[in-house]
């Protein structure tokens, strides 16, 4: 793999996760804030699909 190809992967993979830290921030935000919202397995399910598609994505990106 040429460095140029292996730059824009760690590129990808950093905004993905940055993309990840910010969804989780938001279900956290919106848990707090409406107390109504915060069933606790629904926003960990939330951050699980997220997460699990995240990884899908690195990996077929590789």
């Amino acid at each position: 793999m040429s460095t140029l190809a292996l730059l824009v992967v760690l590129l990808v993979v950093l905004l993905l996760v940055i993309t990840d830290i910010l969804f989780l921030g938001a279900i956290g935000y919106l848990t707090d804030r409406h107390p109504r919202l915060a069933k606790p397995l629904a926003a960990c399910g939330t951050w699980a699909d997220a997460l699990i598609a995240t990884v899908a994505l690195v990996v077929a990106l590789r």
